[in-house]
């Protein structure tokens, strides 16, 4: 028999369990809960992706629940102290609390497309974000982008594990409120998108590889900070890749920060430096677009940053370090990897319509703010950008462009127009 400690110990646990039993049955699909414009919602392919996941979580924690609250009454659990009683209440409130966290995750990037203009220019950051992220090579993941606080943007990206446990379903990608709308809204999106591209094709261990063996053979230890920053270097070369002269131009008002901040060289930072990332970038684009406007672009960032703000400590590597761009962007953009063979990198991901001649041509001819929205959304935010750097625009002007952009390809998505033109 037991005593009447433990079945009071006993049932307290019961009663805990049911209770969250009771509150994991009370999730709901977001689909029901969430008030938004069909313009503002994410893709039906993303929903499904989001709604299955959280059903996953959901399943799982009630078969947990129930298996325990079967346990308790077996003979075992009468056996049970009151402390081991406790730890197996203890694993399943951690579970619980772990598939909360993956639904506030998702619960809380869709609820801003509540929020009026932003919704819908959040829903066309998805559109263009996919259509960046394209490539023959492998299945674009769902995409859903959101907005937070802060200077930087960031990815959680498709198929990686959640905070609570669980694969990831769809690439979910954080950009600052204050870029929204404007030129570097594209650029911060370019990047992010890069990291998943990435990813699917296995180039930062494939390139790290590379990088460490050019090292060894030429006994140089300088190569051993292009590995370490290596993730980063191809994201930035993919914005350069899908935007041309803009992702240059993007990082450069991105990355304007105070001198110290621009020349430091952390070793636990996974990016380069500023001073040398904006360099690095421009001589991607010399090899990808070969054109002047590569140099006026490194030009203006010398202006911006003359390497005398650079503190004496950092100054010999950082110089060091900058007579190797070109070599690195070659190694890079020369690199062949499993997933784009036989190709090289570099003429993989190249696109002809990207090169800043072709964008000033575009520039050049009347209406072609009229045509914007005919063409892929890359494109189209590519030729903005180079509009802004040509000063054929003004900062306003291209704001209200690029708004006008995300709202069309919104409500493009949102009524299955045959002129989506990322499907």
């Amino acid at each position: 028999m037991l005593d009447a400690g433990a079945v009071t110990t006993r049932g307290w646990v019961a009663d805990e369990a049911r209770a969250l039993l009771a509150r994991v049955s009370r999730v709901r699909p977001l689909i029901v809960q969430e008030t938004m414009t069909p313009a503002a919602s994410p893709h039906r392919r993303t929903q499904r992706a989001i709604e299955l996941a959280i059903r996953r979580d959901q399943l799982r924690l009630q078969a947990e629940l129930r298996r325990l609250l079967q346990w308790l009454t077996s003979p075992a659990a009468g056996q049970a102290s009151g402390a081991e009683l406790q730890d197996r209440l203890t694993h399943a409130r951690l579970q619980f609390n772990d598939a909360l966290s993956n639904f506030d995750l998702f619960a809380d990037a869709i609820t801003q497309r509540s929020e009026r203009d932003t919704g819908i220019w959040l829903a066309g950051l998805d559109v263009a974000a996919e259509d960046v992220l394209a490539m023959p090579h492998y299945e674009t993941p769902p995409v859903l982008c959101f907005l937070d606080r802060g200077p930087g943007a960031a990815i959680r990206r498709a198929r990686t594990r959640l905070p609570g446990g669980g694969r990831n379903p769809i690439a979910l990608i954080q950009i600052p409120r204050e870029r929204m709308t404007g030129g570097g809204v594209a650029a911060s999106l370019a990047h992010e998108t890069g990291h998943q591209a990435a990813a699917l094709l296995e180039l930062v261990e494939s390139l790290r590889r590379e990088l460490r063996a050019c090292g060894e053979r030429a006994g140089d230890p300088r190569w051993a900070f292009w590995e370490r920053w290596i993730s980063e270097i191809v994201a930035d070369l993919w914005a350069v890749a899908k935007l041309g002269p803009s992702a240059t131009m993007g990082l450069v008002g991105i990355l304007a920060l105070p001198p110290y901040f621009v020349f430091r060289i952390s070793g636990g930072d996974p990016h380069p430096p500023p001073w040398l990332r904006v360099k690095l970038s421009a001589a991607f684009g010399r090899v990808l677009y070969p054109d002047a406007q590569w140099d006026e672009l490194a030009a203006l960032w010398d202006a911006l940053y003359p390497f005398e703000l650079a503190a004496p400590a950092v100054r010999a590597t950082l110089a060091s370090l900058a007579t190797m761009l070109d070599t690195v962007a070659r190694t890079v953009l020369e690199h062949r990897c499993h997933a784009l063979a036989p190709e090289q990198l570099g003429d993989a991901i190249a696109i002809a319509d990207r090169a800043p001649a072709q964008l000033r041509r575009t520039v050049a001819a009347r209406g072609w703010i009229g045509q914007l929205g005919k063409l892929r959304p890359a494109h189209a935010l590519a030729i903005v950008g180079q509009a802004r750097w040509s000063r054929s625009i003004s900062p306003e002007t291209e704001r209200r462009v690029v708004a006008n952009l995300l709202g069309t390809w919104a409500v493009r998505r949102a009524v299955g127009s045959s002129t989506d033109s990322t499907h």
